[in-house]
């Protein structure tokens, strides 16, 4: 057996390893397709990209979510070495990949509308992303021929530039995205049909699952709150977010200080080399004439200079600090109408007033963070002295921080961008391997021993579901494979287990039957009253208790185990005959009243030798309803009966059963003391004594088998 299973397991391995490989080579052909598509589009100067024919194709034809994105994410990355741009569109040509698998697994091509809908919806919203990446990341400049062609058209229509935009992208995508739906449905027309199905089934590390088995593991695991899958995709997906957020956020305000420290030793270096350029002893005269000087002119171009050669300086500027303000001296705005004026007088801002004191003092003081009308500056300054040592103005250079941190937004961005490809990547990867390893294997195993576990006494069921079990042919190599050969030795062992239990069963039933009729033969070999009276009435009882069963009669009280155990201790319901004296028994005439009362003490006699057979063996179920029909088939229906009067549905069932049988027998069989009455006659006393001697319900299914009661008197009573 496990050289069997070694065998099997390694042509499995063989098998899926054969199928993985088509798929490797799958995905490398879609990656060509890709970059060779694109490379020549790149370098014919043409709008077209091309750049998801493959992924396209390759998810049209395998079907599989992680090969369509792999195709999608890699074919980006290469292709970044000529379009840098690429890199970026990972992530929509990934979405388009799991788009395209999701149609394949619900939907089919043959079917044109939904086709042409699907085709529609494509090419939407691709050409949509691609318009917010290419306008709102990259402007016009990575575009140029969409940018003229979006230009050309809002001149021709009359519409603004960015629906313009949009709606050439459309029309790019629709031939784009067109031409790659058509050209995959071309070709996977020209695969094999069982390359195919060898594709989807070979990511499987089991059996392979078709959709009726799928559906019924979902349908089991219905009241699963968390399958495995789900959680340990979800752990993954939030632990890769938490750290590709905490990681980048980290980044971006590292890289944002290091920009800023760089900035701010710029502006030290250029406000350091303005102050050599200013004449001290000129500054009153500066504030006084300004640009009448020749002198400021010349200085302010010089101040021009050496802004225009410092990076990242938006403002640089010259103040005199006075108690009630600033006092301009020279603004190198961009805009000349929005710069102050020689000698204008600007009041403090609110970041200023706790270093007013060193700059009225001609200190130098640190870079100060502040807010103003022109938005979040880094402002530098750095006093100008004159020849005795009196500081006379300060030079002022201030960096946008707003610009940075608009930079660093468009830079944060772009990174998350390229990130979201490689998070869709390992998403799938994560699904794949967690299905086929994890998820899938458990659920079956699961639902397989769920099954095993229900099938209970019933052998084929338990052979149905050791076969089942062993046909999964899971093959994970590590714990769960591990887990499912022990669960199949298990299973194999209780269900031989089983086997022979229900052999020992078998014997132990047909001995005590045997003791049974037996006991019966005893107590009936005393009764000169012949005629197989004990296989009649057992005979009786079974045509009744099915009877009921079939009209659904006293349902919760007729299961299988119910009418086994009436039918077998049947024949034990006279065994208390056994303490009636013969002269009682055997008595050819009528029982006087003194012996009629000897004669009923039969059923409370059975009952006593009953319940000490059922306290020995601790209560066998089949005794009890021995017991109840020894003790209560002469009960009556209308409560006149004995030995104790009860009525109704209080008699148990099994002598109410018992009670029709043997009256039945009595009128149809010759006793001692009369002769056999004729069958017509049986079944009328019978009928008349429906509600009031007998259950009429037994009655009714009893009267309705007449057939198979003529044939047992047939086979029993000579002469009928």
């Amino acid at each position: 057996m496990d050289k069997l299973g070694t065998a099997s397991n390694n042509k499995a391995i063989h098998k899926n390893i054969n199928s993985g490989l088509r798929g490797f080579f799958l995905a490398l052909a879609g990656i060509c397709l890709n970059v060779v598509f694109s490379y020549f589009m790149n370098k014919l100067g043409l709008p077209l990209f091309f750049d998801s024919i493959g992924t396209i194709t390759v998810a049209v034809v395998s079907g599989l979510l992680f090969t369509g994105i792999l195709t999608a994410v890699v074919s980006s990355v290469i292709c970044s070495f000529f379009y840098p741009a690429s890199i970026y569109f990972a992530f929509f040509n990934a979405l388009i990949a799991i788009f395209v698998v999701w149609f394949v697994k619900n939907y089919s091509f043959k079917k044109i509308e939904k086709t042409l809908l699907f085709a529609f919806v494509l090419v939407f919203v691709s050409s949509f992303c691609n318009s917010l990446v290419q306008f709102y990341i990259f402007g016009d400049s990575q575009l140029s021929l969409v940018a003229q062609n979006a230009r050309s058209f809002s001149s021709a229509v009359n519409l603004s530039y960015l629906p313009s935009f949009c709606l050439v992208n459309f029309l790019i995508s629709l031939l784009d995205k067109g031409f790659s739906l058509v050209f995959a449905l071309i070709i996977s027309n020209f695969i094999p049909k069982g390359f195919i199905d060898s594709l989807r089934k070979g990511a499987w590390k089991q059996r392979p699952l078709d959709d009726s088995e799928l559906k019924s593991i979902k349908s089991w695991s219905r009241d699963i709150k968390t399958s495995i899958r789900v959680r340990n995709t979800l752990t993954l997906v939030i632990t890769s977010t938490v750290l590709v957020l905490v990681m980048g956020w980290i980044g971006v305000n590292l890289y944002f200080d290091s920009i800023k420290s760089v900035r701010t030793e710029t502006a030290k270096n250029c406000v350091r080399f303005a102050a050599e350029a200013i004449n001290p002893a000129k500054v009153d005269d500066f504030i006084k004439y300004g640009k009448l000087l020749p002198e400021y002119e010349n200085t302010a171009r010089v101040l021009k200079n050496i802004q225009s050669v410092s990076s990242g300086i938006k403002y640089l500027y010259v103040v005199r600090i006075e108690a009630d303000g600033c006092r301009f001296i020279f603004d190198n705005s961009e805009d000349e109408f929005d710069a102050y004026k020689p000698g204008q007088l600007v009041p403090f801002d609110e970041d200023f007033e706790q270093y007013i004191p060193d700059l009225l003092a001609g200190n130098e003081i640190e870079p100060v963070e502040n807010h103003t009308i022109f938005g979040w500056m880094l402002t530098v300054y750095y006093p100008v002295f004159d020849s005795v040592g009196r500081c006379v103005c300060y030079v002022g250079a201030d960096i946008s921080l707003d610009y940075m941190a608009e930079y660093m937004g468009k830079f944060m961005l772009r990174v998350m961008m390229i990130m979201a490809g490689f998070f869709l990547l390992i998403i799938a990867y994560a699904i794949l391997t967690t299905g086929v390893y994890t998820s899938y294997p458990i659920s079956t195993i699961a639902a397989c021993v769920d099954s095993f576990a229900h099938a209970g006494e019933d052998q084929e069921k338990l052979d149905e579901n050791v076969k089942t079990i062993r046909s999964l042919d899971i093959h994970t190599g590590d714990e769960v494979e591990k887990l499912y050969k022990s669960i199949c030795r298990m299973t194999l062992n209780q269900a031989e287990q089983m086997r022979d239990i229900m052999r020992l069963s078998d014997s132990t039933l047909k001995m005590q039957d045997g003791l049974i009729i037996t006991m019966a033969d005893m107590v009936e070999s005393r009764d000169s009253d012949t005629g197989a009276h004990v296989q009649k009435t057992s005979a009786y009882v079974k045509i009744i208790v099915e009877g009921l069963k079939k009209k659904g009669y006293y349902a919760q009280k007729i299961t299988p185990k119910f009418m086994s155990d009436v039918v077998r201790s049947a024949p034990l319901h006279d065994v208390g005959k056994i303490n009636i004296p013969d002269g009682v028994l055997n008595k050819p005439g009528k029982l006087t009243d003194e012996e009629f009362a000897i004669m009923k003490t039969h059923t409370t006699a059975g009952k006593h030798i009953l319940e000490n057979a059922i306290s020995t063996v601790q209560g066998e179920s089949y005794l009890k309803e021995a017991r109840n029909m020894a003790a209560y088939h002469h009960e009556r229906w209308d409560g006149k009966g004995y030995p104790e009067g009860l009525h109704g549905e209080v008699i148990p069932l099994s002598a109410r059963i018992m009670a029709v049988a043997d009256v039945f027998d009595a009128l149809a069989s010759p006793r001692v003391y009369k002769p056999a009455f004729p069958l017509e006659k049986a079944l009328a006393i019978l009928q008349e004594g429906a509600g009031t001697q007998f259950d009429p319900k037994c009655v009714e299914v009893f009267m309705d088998a007449l057939p198979e009661v003529k044939m047992i008197l047939k086979k029993y009573s000579s002469g009928v």
